[in-house]
């Protein structure tokens, strides 16, 4: 008795059977079609149709099937009989299933097919495809056949031709050699007969390939080429299309034309063309219902006519066609594209970039406008302002300005009342009346050096920068106040560098700088004993700069104004207001130097200016230019 495990290994196995015989039931039968070539690789319109025909019935059948190419044309079986290449295809199919559609690709497959069709399986479907229909008009299709055909216009492309090339004269018309040149021969003949009158015709099929380069190397002018097809040459040399595209567009003096879609891109200028990618997707679709069994004779195609006029952008601009001579309708390919179409992501960033740039440097412009303005404003605030603390510093001043003047015009009166009482006595003598008038003199430009010295701080102004020397506009300042520090019994000490103290600067402005250091620090002052009261003013010269100290035995700067007290409207008097350090340090920046204040150790604060110093050997080479 069998085990369990044996029925089990018999019940899988008889399975695995069952299932195999279900599968391979399952799998529908390969189909056959068998495609005679009316050339050899090497033909562009041929290979690129097979090439587009294979793929769309690939992607429609659905179901595999399997494609037998056959060459029955003149570059085929080269040197064999006929009847050879029909026994060859017979003992091709032999072994294997006949073919389910028997299908020819252009004129010399179909002339072939329909000699022998007798011999070549004549109950299959046949489709005559990519043929002219000038190859089947002598005789009408079988039952058992059907065409996709085509209408090449050619006459149609010597009209572009005159139309975009008015001048023509001459057509050098490619194309191979043997008996499919001699049928087109006879074609063309009859079709260019209206031509005749416009334009004279040079034919290739006796030259060889040489030949024709050359030739076409040295057209006359007003030439043009027209390209047929090739295959094989007058010494029998074969040439694929491509090559013979290629060196006819490296050495033609002529623009180069043709009729197949496939042609567009290798060296022709365009026309209205053959879609050999339609004319292969509409054969695949009457294939595929052949396969699937529709009788041939039900399938009724008309003619494939040339589609819309399309032309090559680079040869137009070689050969300078403008783009206005186009029929109408047409289509330019291979335009070189545009900067905004290669580089439209770099064009928008460069444009972004330069707007935002354009807005900056407006910004700016506009910036620099508001800051010039602003300074100038700023000059106008600062010149008022200065007008207002000299005013405010000459009227604290005013009665030093009244004792100054008063010691002069004293003197002077003093001298008149003398001279008067010597010329009433009778008494005047020529020296005593010459000193006498020496001295109203002097007293006189005393007193107008001290009018003139007050009216300066007074009169309103602008920087002028100008070469000083500094150690002058410290005296002068000194002079101003020296009237009432002697009334508020304040000592001065005056230590100035030994070295040219000479800046460029305004000295009017710098002078109200100084006076009002000096004011605040006999105010500082106040309390302070009067054998206490001093002010020191220093100077120290370096390379580079110059500063100006103003010291005083005061009582010091308060700490709750160290960081405000140059902010305006910021004091430590009862009766000030608070503009006189901001003028001056607004002054000194303007000079483009610095102030700063800090307390003494022993007491007392220090002001410091800081100004760049102009070196004196430019202002004496200055001086010795101007005179």
């Amino acid at each position: 008795m069998p085990s369990v495990r044996s029925t089990l290994r018999c019940a899988a196995l008889v399975g695995c059977l069952l299932l195999s015989a279900a599968s391979s039931e399952a799998q529908p039968p390969v189909r056959q079609v068998l495609v005679l070539q009316s050339f050899d690789r090497g033909n562009l319109v041929v290979d690129s149709f097979t090439g587009y025909f294979r793929v769309e019935l690939d992607r429609r059948a659905g179901t595999p099937v399997n494609v037998v190419q056959v060459v029955v044309g003149p570059t085929g079986f080269v040197g064999a009989p006929e009847r050879e290449v029909v026994d060859y295809i017979r003992a091709m199919f032999a072994d294997r299933p006949k073919p389910d559609l028997i299908m020819t690709v252009a004129g010399p497959a179909a002339v072939f097919a329909r000699k022998y069709r007798s011999q070549l399986f004549p109950d299959t479907p046949l489709l005559f495809a990519a043929v002219d229909q000038r190859f089947l008009r002598d005789a009408p299709l079988g039952d058992k056949e059907t065409a996709v055909a085509v209408v090449n216009d050619y006459p149609r492309l010597l009209e572009e031709i005159l139309q975009l090339l008015p001048e023509t004269k001459q057509v050098f018309m490619v194309m191979g050699s043997g008996l499919l040149s001699k049928f087109w021969r006879q074609e063309f003949e009859e079709e260019l007969r209206p031509f005749h009158d416009r334009l004279t015709f040079v034919w290739s099929e006796e030259l060889s390939l040489p030949e024709i380069l050359r030739r076409s190397a040295r057209l006359p002018r007003h030439s043009a080429i027209f390209y047929l097809t090739f295959g094989t040459d007058a010494q029998g040399g074969a040439y694929a299309d491509e090559r013979v595209l290629d060196d006819l567009r490296t050495t033609a003096n002529a623009p180069l034309f043709g009729v197949q879609s496939v042609y567009l891109g290798s060296g022709v200028v365009g026309g209205t063309m053959m879609s050999i990618e339609n004319l292969a997707r509409n054969t695949a679709d009457v294939a595929l219902r052949l396969l699937n069994g529709a009788p041939p004779g039900s399938i009724k195609v008309p003619p494939q006519r040339p589609g819309q006029p399309t032309f090559d952008w680079r040869e137009l601009q070689r050969w300078g066609i403008a783009e206005s001579r186009l029929p109408a309708g047409s289509v330019v390919r291979y335009r070189s594209p545009s900067l905004w179409q290669e580089h439209s992501g770099t064009v928008l960033s460069a444009v972004g970039v330069l707007t935002v740039q354009s807005l900056l440097i407006v910004g700016l412009l506009h910036q620099r406008r508001a800051r010039r303005k602003a300074e100038m404003e700023s000059r106008k605030n600062l010149a008022l302002a200065a007008d207002a603390s000299r005013r405010q510093t000459m009227s604290a001043l005013t009665s030093s300005i009244a004792h100054e003047l008063g010691q002069p015009l004293s003197s002077m009166t003093y001298n008149a009342q003398a001279l008067q009482m010597m010329i009433a006595a009778d008494r005047v003598m020529p020296d005593t009346l010459s000193e006498i008038a020496s001295d109203i003199q002097s007293q006189g430009v005393q007193a107008m050096q001290i009018i003139d010295r007050h009216r300066k701080m007074l009169r309103s102004r602008q920087l002028d920068k100008k070469a000083i020397d500094l150690h002058a506009v410290i005296s002068e300042s000194l002079a101003l106040v020296s009237n009432d520090m002697r009334v508020r019994q304040i000592e001065v000490t005056v230590n100035l560098s030994a070295n040219p103290c000479v800046i460029d600067g305004d000295p009017v402005l710098l002078q109200q700088v100084l006076v009002n250091l000096m004011m605040n620090a006999m105010d500082a002052m106040a309390d302070t004993p009067p054998a206490r009261r001093r002010v020191t003013i220093s100077t120290d010269v370096s390379a580079a700069d110059v500063v100006v100290s103003v010291r005083d035995t005061g009582t010091g700067l308060p700490k709750h104004i160290d960081d405000t007290l140059f902010t305006p409207f910021v004091t430590t008097k009862a009766n000030g207001i608070g503009i006189g350090l901001t003028i001056a340090r607004t002054i000194v920046d303007a000079h483009g130097g610095t102030i700063d204040a800090h307390n003494n150790p022993e007491g007392g604060a220090t002001f410091t200016v800081t100004l760049r110093r102009t070196d004196t050997q430019e202002i004496r080479s200055g001086q010795q230019g101007a005179a």
